[in-house]
């Protein structure tokens, strides 16, 4: 599945409040190894582009999120509490936990690495 479509899929199923796994639809449907189970969120890695504290907002270039079924790509996140962006700036690399709530995504953790 193109990398365009599957990104329309994710941001109209995050729009629409349900999170939908779509990448056992590119699998083969005998490939028993593909769990279709929750995946427990954990810290992504990333690194930041813009970090905007008025509007609670940073841009991060990140890896795969197995637990939202996104794939890698540039977006900008909201972040939980503004004071979280105090030591984070454009370049750094962070690790960062982000989930869906109500429809929405939310930074609820973000650490600035070394």
């Amino acid at each position: 599945m193109s990398k365009i479509i599957r990104l329309f899929l994710i941001v109209s199923a995050i729009s629409a409040g349900t999170l939908l796994s779509w990448s056992g639809h590119a699998q083969n449907t005998n490939d028993h190894q593909h769990t279709h189970g929750a995946v427990q969120p954990t810290l992504s890695e990333g690194e930041v582009k813009k970090v905007d504290v008025d509007n609670a907002k940073v841009t991060i270039k990140h890896g795969d999120i197995p637990h939202l079924d996104m794939p890698a790509m540039t977006m900008v996140f909201t972040v939980k509490d503004k004071a979280m962006l105090e030591n984070v700036k454009p370049g750094n690399k962070v690790r960062f936990l982000v989930i869906q709530v109500s429809g929405k995504l939310l930074v609820t953790d973000i650490q600035a690495g070394q």
